[in-house]
Order: C-alpha cells, then sequence, then structure tokens
C-alpha cells in the first residue's frame, strides 16, 4: 500500500478550530531532512511508515483476493508473492521519486503531459474502482465484526464509514495509525496456521518458485485479480502524493537536491519500501497458502462471505487465531479506506486544478475534501444493496489489474523524462521493471480477455 500512511505528520491543519501549526524545528523532528538528519534516524523515521504501509496494502479487497486464489487454485499461485514483490518495491519507488523531485502528484503531473480528457478518464476510473473497494471494504469489516460480536453488520458499515471520513477530515491520520497499526499483525495468524498445519513443504517450495500456468478463463481472472489488488492503481497516486505532504511545511518542498542527496535519500526510500512491500507480499503468501491447505482441501473453492474466509481459521489454530484474524481485517480496512479515498481525492484534485492536501483547511479545499465524503457516502450505501462482498472485492482487484498497465504506461515516460526529473529521473534497472511489470499485467489481462 513507501504504502504512504502518514501524510499528515509534516504539516497539521490549521484555522477554524483547529490546531496551531508547529515550530520549523517540530517540523523538521517528524520530516527528517536528508541533509540535516543521521541516516538512522532517517532510515527507522521511514521504515515504520513502510511497515505499516505494507500492511494497509493487505486490505479487506487483498485478503479475499487471496483467500478467493488459495481456495480455487490451492498452492498454484503461490509464487505471484514471489514475483510481486520487486515488481511492487520498484512501482512505489518510482512514483515516490516522482513526488519527491517535482512536488507534484501523479495527476498534476498527468495534466502537464497528456490531454486533460484522458487524465479525467483516468481519473475518474481510478474514483469508481476506489469507491467499488470501499464500499467491498466496508462490508467485509463489518462481517468479520458482526461474526466477533453478534451486532447486526449494517451498524458496523455506519460506524466505520462515517467513522474513517470523520478522522479523516478532522484528525492527524498518523496518530490514528500509531493505534491500529497492532491490529495488523493479526494478520500473522495466517503465517501460524500454515506452519501448524505442517504441510508438505517441498511441494510448496516448488510452487514457489516454479511459476504454474494458469488454465481456464477462471485461473487468468483469478491472476489479474491478484496482481490488480497487489499492485493497485489507488497505490501510484497514493505514495506519489504522499512525498509531497512529506515535504510540505519544511524547506524541503523548495530546495533544489544534488545528486548525493537524492542518492542518499533514494537509498533510505528503497530500504523502507522493500521492508514494507516484503511484509505485504509475506502475509499474500501465507494467505494462499492457509486457504489452500484448509479451504481448498476441504473441496471448499466458493467463499461467499469474508467471515467465511476468516473462519477458516478456526479449525486450524483456534478460535482465539480466527478473532485475531478478524480483527486484522478491521484494522487494515481502517488503514486502507483513508488511502483509497484520499487517493481518488488527489487525482480529482490535481486534475481539475482544485486546491488540496490533508494540511489544508476544509474552507480553502472542499471540493477535496467533497470527493472524501462522498466516495465514503457512496460505498455505504452500494453496502445495503444486495451485493455479495466477497465478489464485489474480487471484482474491484479485477478492474484494477486492467486498469494499471495503462498507468504504469505514463509513470515510466514520466521517469525517463529529464526535464521533468530535472536529471533524477528513475534508474534504467527500475524503468525496466517497471516496464516488465506493465508487461506481465497486459500479459495476464489479455489471458483472461482471450
Amino acid at each position: 500500500m513507501d504504502h504512504h500512511i502518514a501524510q499528515e505528520v509534516c504539516l497539521p491543519r490549521t484555522g477554524e478550530g483547529g490546531r496551531k501549526e508547529r515550530s520549523t524545528k517540530e517540523k523538521n523532528k517528524l520530516c527528517p531532512d536528508a541533509t540535516k538528519s543521521s541516516p538512522l534516524v532517517r532510515f527507522f523515521f521511514l521504515l515504520g511508515h513502510g511497515l505499516i504501509t505494507g500492511a494497509a496494502d493487505d486490505d479487506p479487497s487483498a485478503i479475499a483476493t487471496y483467500s478467493i486464489a488459495g481456495a480455487q487454485l490451492g498452492i498454484a499461485l503461490l509464487w505471484t508473492s514471489l514475483i510481486t514483490w520487486p515488481l511492487m518495491a520498484a512501482v512505489q519507488m518510482m512514483c515516490a521519486r516522482i513526488g519527491f523531485v517535482t512536488g507534484k502528484g501523479l495527476a498534476g503531473i498527468f495534466r502537464e503531459r497528456y490531454p486533460k480528457s484522458l487524465v479525467v478518464l483516468l481519473s475518474s476510473a481510478l474514483l469508481l474502482a476506489n469507491i467499488a473497494t470501499i464500499g467491498a471494504d466496508l462490508s467485509a469489516m463489518a462481517d468479520v465484526a458482526e461474526m466477533v460480536s453478534a451486532i447486526n453488520s449494517h451498524y458496523f458499515i455506519i460506524l466505520f464509514g462515517i467513522g474513517t471520513a470523520v478522522a479523516t477530515i478532522h484528525f492527524r491520520y498518523h496518530e490514528i495509525v500509531d493505534i491500529l497499526k497492532w491490529l495488523t499483525v493479526a494478520l500473522l495468524a495466517y503465517v501460524i496456521s500454515a506452519i501448524v498445519l505442517r504441510p508438505d513443504w517441498i511441494a510448496i517450495l516448488r510452487a514457489t518458485f516454479i511459476p504454474g500456468w494458469p488454465h481456464g478463463r477462471e485461473a487468468w481472472a483469478t491472476l489479474v485479480a491478484v496482481l490488480g489488488t497487489t499492485i493497485s492503481p489507488y497505490i501510484f497516486f497514493w505514495q506519489a502524493s504522499h512525498e509531497v505532504e512529506l515535504r510540505q511545511g519544511t524547506e524541503r518542498l523548495r530546495r533544489v537536491w544534488t545528486r548525493a542527496e537524492m542518492r542518499r535519500e533514494m537509498g533510505t526510500r528503497a530500504l523502507t519500501i522493500g521492508g514494507g512491500t516484503f511484509f505485504s507480499n509475506l502475509v499474500m503468501y501465507f494467505v494462499i497458502l492457509t486457504a489452500a491447505l484448509s479451504l481448498h482441501l476441504h473441496g471448499v473453492t466458493d467463499i461467499e462471505t469474508s467471515a467465511q474466509a476468516a473462519g477458516a481459521l478456526g479449525p486450524l489454530a483456534g478460535k482465539f487465531a480466527q478473532t485475531l484474524f478478524a480483527l486484522g481485517i478491521i484494522g487494515a480496512g481502517l488503514l486502507a479506506i483513508p488511502t483509497l479515498t484520499c487517493s481518488a481525492a488527489y487525482a480529482l484534485a490535481e486534475t481539475f486544478d482544485w486546491n488540496h492536501g490533508l494540511n489544508q483547511r476544509f474552507a480553502v479545499a472542499r471540493p477535496f475534501y467533497f470527493v472524501i465524503i462522498l466516495s465514503t457516502l457512496i460505498g455505504i450505501i452500494l453496502d445495503f444493496a444486495d451485493v455479495n462482498p466477497v465478489k464485489a472485492l474480487f471484482w474491484a482487484a479485477l478492474f484494477n489489474g486492467l486498469l494499471a498497465p495503462f498507468l504504469l504506461v505514463g509513470i515510466l515516460m514520466i521517469a525517463g523524462d529529464r526535464m521533468i526529473m530535472n536529471d533524477h529521473g528513475s534508474s534504467r534497472l527500475c524503468r525496466s521493471v517497471v516496464g516488465l511489470t506493465a508487461s506481465l499485467m497486459v500479459g495476464a489481462a489479455i489471458g483472461f480477455v482471450f
């Protein structure tokens, strides 16, 4: 989901009923400068955000999609967690570099480089995909909350939806993350359950390191969905905008970076993004494996609810692990939903040149915050329709898998433009990996269609 979660740590909002703005000393403490802080300080500052981001990427949409992959195809897609790690890290690094160097989000750069009609289309597509994911995530969270508490899920849908919207607008997101990030540790219950089962590790390692070719339209659709939920379009926009937010409020946004400073700063980003994406893919691996070892082996290939996916832990590791995993879904959803709403808001605001940013007062950036509110409300409304939440999550991931390659091509062109990147463009290796990512996603989409 560097997944970008602490976007407000640098500059809290001020104004009507707001807090006093931090001093420059406080801001620089919260946003370590590459030239004024030790490498160790910068590394651990960003590592925490990288790990939180990795957990947020395993949102309810991702957990449901990985569970479907394991239930339907067994261990056949375990290899995807291995190859998507460097791909995911390279994409996030490229987006982080674009935001860091230009001081603008992706949609803002797209608007300068491509026809506005195309940017409007891409931003609108992102908004629709995010709304579908928000609604499905809320439903999945409410579903497992009902399983744990026996309270009707409709109450939780409203609570989670309104709660995340209010928190995103009125509170510093990093303060919420400091509490909720510990819930994501519950996702490691899948790691524990897989080890307790003592499976055939030789067969599992073979499936991990020797890719299996998908057979049939359903298998191709699952592969596209797995890629789409792992390398999600909203992450592209969020990552770049997060870098801009981190630099705002200090002299970092206005200064010119030397090559040595850029290498140092991006080197730290590479370590933290690599750590966060590794954690994300580790969870992905064991979610697929646990679903394969429990549901698939027992002939359960059609997952109907998120509670059923969480319930897979019950017979394997006991009620406690099952409850932990359910809480993990809730925690990951609370981390992911603000990311989804804000990424769409950033994209539309940059497309139409609105005032935007979580450091802006509500009165100054009304359209930006309106997108956050509207996308959350529509997501809540969708949950009261007769839509299967896990299926909705799966199809949202599939749509993301089809949209992502087009965005990656545009990102590649920007990252290689020396004028836009001020001679701080991505390396050839990074561009090659992102190009490979786009090619693989296009190939999977073609396999699904034909």
